[in-house]
């Protein structure tokens, strides 16, 4: 007991408390000493970037030191450009398909390799999800080879399936264009989709399923009434990510169309309008316009989808 008490003083001590149980003011700022490193370098390379973008996006720029105050002339000239609304339609329509196609390629993917029957498919969910990781430039380097008139493979195993004519130019013809970007986004990352969607599904009740087939459930009611309820979340989360990454488009048809929007801007999206404005043009002003624009966009976006879908109410539960 004597030994007890005596050490009392020395883990007070220690714990820098004074005699009343109050911390010294060393122990108060030392929290604060530790995560500073990384306040610092996020306030330098994250909030000012962003805070200084919203300055210039009421400025018309020449350059990075050429500066005239401009109100909101940006915006109202961004409106009322018809190339603006061009990008923002192609970029509406690939990512309505993206998120249409995708999601549930990825889920039939993901359910066929979850299978215990099937052979493989570890070495299958590897080859599935490895387009991820080449990268938009590598793929949109690949694609522009495999979508190429006469010796593509695209076009060869297409002219032996339906007959598609061999000359056929992907990327040469304005209504072809979309389609392309299409088919090379659904190649790199149906994948990388499937594994999200393969991981919800293995963290399924199986008494869940057990129940369901005594109450003599088939399998479409097991997906309905247990697999979809289960990977809700989950499929939230993707149907968000992607739509986001579907308004972020810019790699692929910069790639596959040599640096360009295509044929009749067939291939311009909005973030490659911005690329245009801000670093082609060096008109800086304009291009944090477009980016704050697209962003409050991409933001609302992702809102109303988190609410028709119900996330936040089952976040609330």
């Amino acid at each position: 007991m004597s030994n007890i008490l005596a050490t009392r003083p020395a883990i007070k001590a220690a714990s820098g408390t004074g005699p009343r149980g109050r911390r010294s003011p060393s122990d108060k700022f030392a929290p604060y000493l530790f995560v500073s490193p990384f306040l610092i370098l996020f306030a330098v390379f994250g909030v000012w970037p962003i805070l200084h973008s919203l300055i210039l996006a009421f400025y018309h720029t020449n350059g990075p030191k050429s500066q005239v105050f401009a109100g909101f002339d940006n915006f109202k000239f961004l409106f009322a450009d018809p190339d603006f609304h061009t990008a923002v339609w192609n970029t509406l329509v690939f990512a309505f398909w993206s998120v249409v196609l995708q999601i549930p390629f990825a889920l039939g993917l993901a359910i066929l390799l979850n299978q215990r029957w099937l052979r493989g498919r570890t070495f299958l969910r590897l080859a599935f999800f490895s387009p991820n990781l080449l990268g938009q430039v590598f793929v949109g380097v690949l694609f522009s080879v495999l979508l190429a008139p006469q010796y593509g493979l695209v076009n060869k195993g297409l002219h032996a399936l339906i007959g598609l004519p061999l000359d056929t130019k992907w990327l040469a013809n304005p209504a072809l264009v979309m389609p392309a970007l299409i088919l090379t986004s659904l190649w790199l990352y149906v994948g990388f989709n499937m594994i999200y969607f393969l991981a919800a599904l293995q963290a399924v009740d199986k008494e869940l399923y057990e129940a369901a087939m005594i109450d003599g459930a088939g399998p479409w009611r097991q997906f309905l009434a247990v697999t979809l309820p289960s990977i809700r979340p989950v499929a939230v989360f993707v149907l968000v990510t992607t739509t986001i990454g579907s308004f972020q488009l810019f790699e692929l048809p910069y790639i596959m169309l040599n640096n360009s929007a295509g044929p009749d801007n067939a291939g311009l999206t909005v973030v490659m309008y911005l690329y245009n404005n801000g670093f082609v043009t060096g008109n800086l002003g304009y291009a944090s316009a477009v980016g704050w624009t697209l962003a409050i966009g991409v933001l609302l976006i992702s809102l109303a989808q988190m609410r028709m879908t119900g996330a936040w109410k089952a976040e609330a539960k």
